[in-house]
């Protein structure tokens, strides 16, 4: 996308254009580029018959990534990474690649299709496409939800590191991971702090996949895996109760369910801390907003406000104390039982 063109027209133009970017990066993703050029650059040739794909139609891809900075061409149809680039690998710091796997699949990809009739309706898109809610679909196709659990499992990792730059975590003796997946978040806090124990509480086919990560961290031994519903109930002792990326999916007849079962478990001076984006005023915070839409999309959910956050927790029998900020867009906004 060339964007020397400023003029409002190209610069718009360049915006509705978008999906093939994201398009293009699922492909270069899915089929493994970004691991292949690690130890230098390649030609689409050798890289073609590394990954059976078409060498002519795989040239295309990757000089068209190359064109925006995510590959660098060389001569002889050479191509090797970028610092964008590098955030596809499998083992980068900050992992991209499975993001860019799951956004280009199909139920995801069909599900947006449908924001027009959820603005028009105030409906739910993906069960408009598939016919089901996304958590349905998933336990249904477990390929689809595997991919769906690695993404969320990399943007954990992503994270991490900006939560506990923003927060210590140290002052709690047990942190209960609510829907915590497989445990990224927590195994990058029982790694930071050796003194903390930790209940980690999911549905039991994504907690199956937990203890391979926690046992790569060294921390298994401190952390307890629990498969259950938070609709239903929530492990109690814990000092703190960590929510991230939870109370988004839902609305708040339903977030507030999970408080509620939350409060019910949480000692008199425990702490709730709910990891989510708080939407900004007018005309700022472009990435919450689209997340909103994401979650109109992708599970009927939705992105709250500051105040709007301190109402959901009223009415769990929490008081909000204070949101503390991170460097990656997220918030630790923290709330006492009253």
């Amino acid at each position: 996308m060339d964007s020397s063109d400023q003029k409002p027209s190209a610069v718009l133009l360049d915006m509705v254009n978008g999906f093939k970017v994201s398009q293009a990066l699922h492909a270069v993703a899915t089929i493994g580029i970004a691991d292949l050029l690690k130890n230098g650059p390649r030609s689409s040739g050798d890289l073609a018959a590394a990954t059976g794909t078409h060498e002519g139609s795989l040239y295309r891809l990757l000089r068209a990534l190359a064109s925006i900075g995510v590959l660098r061409e060389g001569s002889d149809r050479r191509f090797a990474l970028t610092p964008l680039g590098e955030c596809l690998q499998s083992d980068a710091p900050e992992p991209i690649g499975p993001w860019a796997v799951f956004v280009g699949q199909p139920e995801y990809w069909q599900a947006w299709g449908h924001l027009l009739d959820s603005v028009r309706t105030g409906g739910h898109a993906f069960r408009r496409a598939h016919g089901m809610s996304t958590w349905e679909y998933y336990e249904r196709n477990p390929e689809a939800g595997a991919a769906f659990d690695h993404a969320m499992t990399s943007r954990s990792r992503r994270q991490a590191n900006a939560v506990l730059d923003a927060y210590d975590f140290a002052q709690f003796a047990c942190v209960v991971d609510v829907g915590g997946g497989r445990g990224a978040l927590l195994a990058e806090i029982l790694a930071k702090h050796h003194s903390v124990r930790a209940v980690l509480f999911d549905q039991p086919h994504v907690v199956a996949g937990a203890e391979r990560l926690l046992r790569a961290y060294g921390v298994a031994d401190r952390c307890q895996v629990v498969g259950g519903n938070f609709f239903a109930t929530v492990p109690s002792g814990g000092d703190a109760y960590v929510l991230k990326f939870i109370l988004h999916d839902w609305e708040d007849e339903r977030a507030t369910a999970i408080l509620r079962n939350c409060r019910r478990a949480i000692g008199p001076n425990g702490r709730l801390l709910v990891i989510e984006s708080e939407i900004s005023p007018p005309n700022e915070g472009a990435a919450g907003k689209f997340l909103d839409l994401t979650m109109l999309v992708h599970t009927g959910g939705r992105e709250r406000t500051h105040d709007e956050w301190a109402a959901l927790f009223a009415t769990a029998g929490f008081r909000l104390v204070g949101a503390t900020p991170s460097h990656a867009q997220v918030s630790i906004i923290e709330g006492v039982p009253t």
